[in-house]
């Protein structure tokens, strides 16, 4: 009876305030006095207080609001930070080593087969651990024999190489070839005595996959919500793009001086080490602090729930936590592949991975195939490469403080188009320098600068808002699909993807001779990749806003239901 009094007075109140208003306005219009029925509109919805212009650009360049929210964002942005920063040095290192040693082609044949087999055979053992462990567990089984792999090849694998690798004269006579021959048997025998270096490349390779696509976005979706994505996606991208600058420079002014390769190899090492070290530690810093927020937040709901009905409740601060264990449903590998199958949603994400992958392997090998000619010093392309990081991680950072409301103002479609349209401009400049031909310093100065500007703004568009965008498309997923469907993706697809463009081009230097004559069928594939990734992210977007809205709409169902039980129960 109570309830429906306080109902009902409040009911004849808005009544009498909406009565007093429409009588202001219609006196008003008969030319009454303006003034009172301003002051009666006045009295009935004071307005809100305007914001400070210094309030409005800290709320456009930092959209974090609070306390809890700002912790909560710099403890799970620091793990990508250093995730990057090892990403960082192990890909310029990886690369130094295997282009110099054993020439750009290296990378496609290692692509299909080294690096496919070591993802395929990766998710099948993190599918398994994912049903027996506990998320933290799986972390830590994850991340640290990476950069256990890392030391050991700086303290023992690389100083005995030329003890335990075969002289390239051995490897060519095994496989029946002179020390002219080109072709597929050259560079498998240039890979073969220099097996160490293809080794690191592959499990660098793997690691690139598995840091950012598995242990931080796998995380960093469990904790945050889809209306904290919006602000917390960009900024991650943001902040971790610090950390290739930082890396880059470190390679450039430390490592790259040493006096041999093999000293500076173990200054990149200890950084790699630092930053593997950091990220654990962060990672549990954050789940310590996510578990203390659940707490809080249950232990305020017990509380609340003993009180009077006419005292207003205060609720604590959302914060999502790690959900709880339960068990977790095992599935083969040939039931993941048939439920990512039978899911438009995954399959459609699938295609954005795979045409990314597909796309800048295109474009990569055939530049770095340029940049060895004009840097073929180990020391002076490892000096190139630190500074192209650099100005990669400076060019995100300025992306996406010019654009990181990109996907929170014009949504989640605008900005998964991003990437593919950048792509598709700054590829015709490129094809065009390649076509051109490379006799001369003067021509192949001019396709190294376009290559680094066209693989530059790539990769920031990547990492500025292909990554959020992408990972964004997870959140609304259930945990099943989250866990077994993403690592599938991220994963097993991009892999495939890089290592079916690697096959392309295999079969395009068969079919041509050379990729510098396969340029135009190279320029077409590339295209009409380009074309079905922007179909793919249209299409995915209007899936992903009504899931999106469904979640939404669930939530404000389950509230209102835990509010009516809580009423009946004070009743």
């Amino acid at each position: 009876r109570g309830p429906r009094r306080h109902h009902r007075r409040g009911g004849r109140r808005s009544s009498a305030s909406s009565a007093a208003t429409a009588t202001a306005a219609m006196s008003s219009a008969r030319g009454g006095s303006s003034t009172a029925a301003a002051a009666d509109v006045a009295t009935a919805a004071p307005a809100a207080p305007e914001m400070s212009s210094l309030a409005r650009f800290r709320r456009t360049v930092f959209p974090i609001y609070g306390r809890e929210e700002a912790k909560k964002f710099f403890l799970v942005g620091s793990i990508k930070f250093f995730v990057i920063m090892a990403l960082t040095l192990t890909r310029d290192l990886k690369d130094t080593m295997l282009v110099t040693q054993c020439g750009a082609e290296a990378i496609s044949f290692l692509k299909i087969y080294g690096v496919l087999p070591a993802a395929t055979g990766f998710i099948a053992l993190y599918s398994k651990m994912a049903s027996v462990l506990d998320k933290k567990t799986l972390f830590y089984t994850t991340c640290i024999p990476f950069f256990v792999f890392f030391l050991l090849f700086d303290r023992i694998i690389y100083p005995n190489a030329s003890s335990i690798q075969p002289t390239l004269e051995l490897a060519q006579s095994a496989l029946g070839i002179d020390a002219a021959a080109t072709g597929f048997l050259s560079v498998l025998a240039r890979i073969a005595s220099n097996w160490t270096s293809a080794l690191y490349y592959i499990i660098a390779e793997l690691y690139s996959s598995v840091s950012v696509g598995v242990l931080f976005w796998q995380f960093a979706n469990d904790v945050v919500e889809v209306d904290q994505a919006k602000r917390f996606y960009p900024l991650f991208a943001q902040m971790s793009g610090l950390a290739p600058i930082l890396a880059g420079q470190y390679a450039v002014r430390y490592a790259s001086r040493a006096a041999d390769f093999r000293t500076s190899l173990t200054r990149l090492t200890a950084a790699t080490t630092f930053a593997g070290v950091m990220m654990c530690l962060f990672y549990s810093l954050s789940v310590a602090y996510m578990e203390r927020q659940q707490r809080a937040k249950e232990e305020a709901e017990a509380t609340s729930g003993g009180r009077g009905g006419d005292e207003k409740e205060a609720e604590p601060v959302p914060v999502p936590a790690p959900k709880k264990k339960g068990k977790k449903p095992k599935m083969s590998m040939t039931e993941s592949a048939r439920f990512l199958a039978s899911s438009q949603y995954m399959r459609l994400i699938a295609i954005l991975v795979l045409s990314y992958g597909l796309t800048v392997n295109m474009t990569d090998v055939l530049w770095k195939s340029i940049l060895k000619k004009r840097y073929p010093d180990p020391l002076d392309y490892q000096r190139f490469m630190g500074n192209f990081s650099s100005v990669v991680g400076l060019s995100t950072c300025i992306v996406i403080f010019f654009g990181v409301h990109v996907i929170r103002l014009l949504g989640w479609r605008v900005g998964a188009l991003v990437t593919p349209v950048t792509m598709a401009t700054l590829g015709l400049p490129f094809f065009a320098c390649v076509l051109m031909g490379l006799d001369g310093p003067g021509r192949l100065g001019l396709a190294v600068a376009v290559g680094t500007v066209q693989t530059l703004l790539s990769k920031t568009a990547k990492y500025a808002l292909f990554d959020p965008t992408t990972q964004m498309a997870y959140i609304p997923l259930d945990e099943e699909s989250k866990v077994k469907g993403k690592a599938a993706i991220d994963v097993l697809g991009s892999r495939l993807g890089k290592s079916g463009g690697s096959l392309l081009q295999q079969f395009l230097v068969l079919a041509f001779g050379d990729m510098l004559s396969a340029a135009p069928a190279v320029a077409v594939l590339f295209y009409t990749l380009l074309f079905g990734w922007m179909n793919s992210a249209r299409r995915l977007g209007g899936l992903f806003e009504a899931r999106t809205e469904m979640a939404k709409a669930e939530g404000q169902e389950n509230k209102e239901q835990q509010q009516e039980e809580k009423r009946k129960k004070e009743l």
